[in-house]
């Protein structure tokens, strides 16, 4: 199942080390090579002697201990497919989101650019601490949430390692499920942004959160991706920063011919400034000012019109951000509209939808399928979007 491939298993300090043992036996007998780095405290729970004889590879723990004038840390990342942290602590988790890398496994987890897997076991206090929820979110990787139940520090709460199956299953998934190779895919996100002077402009609560999901899962699914974004972001893809509307409007033109699908999650502004203003706006005595908005281009409706004459068109995929009557509102835009798909979230809703890690959507085709997916992780509501996607 697992022929060909390399798994890179960091093993932290958490009493659930032992269980990895059995982890590495599900990889050899799946054929996979297993390479085990551990923290130098996660030897305190299973010893390095044991893992060795289980990966048939030797344990490393020492940062430095270079071996043909190659560095470690580089030479790890280099070697494996995938990287599977488990079981991940607070403290190893906490360090990577923050990017320090002060020993071997942190300083391969900064320098890993292929898929990685995150499985948590900790106290059921400190999985629900927030410090500690903000550095979990902040890491785009495939988090495998740890279970509720009887814990080894007599507390009873959500902090156990997820089951021993599940991991495998999902290092078995980013391997070997990649349904999109040879597919280039365009991804647009966060809100645009329309100047009103060189100070004040007018835009939206958009964080980009969901379409950076999109564009990171359709890389791990094997596709050539262009993420058109409002935001600062750098990964390992290729990005095109925009601001306005118009600058969204002529980036995604560019794309169109050359893609396979195109996925509108930006959140564009309806209306722009008629006139922006070269100076700063001086407050006057007048109580009101008026500032005179025109349209902008319906960049979703412009698309879908240009697949109908297109003898190549791609897939477009919209997004429906709504306060009320989320359905009957997305069933009257993809009408409209006239897109393949239409994405339809909720968000007058505090835990889901802008600026949270989560989301929870609702998905419509052209033939007047309606499929919802219930809340989640933003990362794997992206998944679930592709498996319908591209079914």
């Amino acid at each position: 199942m697992l022929s060909g491939k390399t798994i890179l298993l960091g093993i932290t300090g958490g009493i659930a080390a032992y269980k990895i043992c059995e982890l590495i036996r599900m990889y050899k007998r799946a054929n996979a090579e297993v390479l085990v780095v551990c923290t130098p405290n996660a030897l305190n729970f299973v010893t390095k002697l044991t893992l060795q004889n289980l990966s048939k590879n030797p344990v490393a723990v020492e940062e430095f201990d270079i071996k043909d004038f190659n560095p470690e840390h580089i030479s790890y990342a280099d070697r494996a497919d995938i990287m599977v942290i488990a079981p991940a602590t607070a403290n190893t988790i906490s360090k990577i989101s923050q990017g320090i890398c002060d020993n071997l496994l942190t300083s391969i987890a900064c320098a890993f650019t292929k898929p990685v897997i995150i499985a948590p076991a900790m106290n059921c206090n400190m999985w629900e601490n927030p410090i500690f929820q903000e550095n979990l979110h902040k890491l785009h990787y495939e988090i495998l949430e740890p279970e509720s139940g009887y814990l080894a520090c007599g507390y009873e709460g959500k902090g156990r390692l997820c089951s021993l199956d599940k991991i495998f299953d999902k290092t078995v998934e980013l391997l070997t499920y990649k349904p999109l190779n040879g597919k280039k895919i365009v991804i647009t996100s966060g809100g645009t942004i329309e100047d009103i002077d060189p100070v004040r402009y007018i835009s939206n609560y958009s964080s980009g959160k969901m379409g950076l999901a999109l564009a990171d899962t359709a890389k791990n699914l094997g596709a050539d991706v262009t993420l058109i974004t409002t935001k600062d972001v750098s990964h390992k893809y290729n990005v095109v920063k925009v601001k306005s509307a118009l600058d969204m409007k002529s980036a995604v033109e560019k794309e169109f011919e050359n893609s396979d699908c195109i996925i509108m999650a930006a959140a564009v502004a309806d209306y722009r400034v008629k006139e922006v203003y070269p100076q700063k706006m001086k407050k006057t005595s007048d109580d009101e000012i008026t500032i005179t908005l025109v349209k902008n281009p319906d960049i979703l409706k412009e698309l879908c019109d240009r697949k109908k004459t297109s003898s190549s068109a791609p897939l477009i995929v919209g997004f429906c951000a709504e306060s009320e009557n989320l359905l009957e509102n997305a069933k009257e835009k993809i009408s409209k509209k006239g897109c393949d798909f239409l994405i339809a979230n909720d968000i007058s809703r505090k835990d889901i939808g802008f600026s949270s890690d989560y989301n929870e959507v609702t998905i419509l085709d052209k033939n007047g399928e309606v499929k919802k997916l219930e809340r989640a992780y933003k990362r794997t509501i992206a998944r679930e979007i592709f498996k319908v996607i591209y079914g």
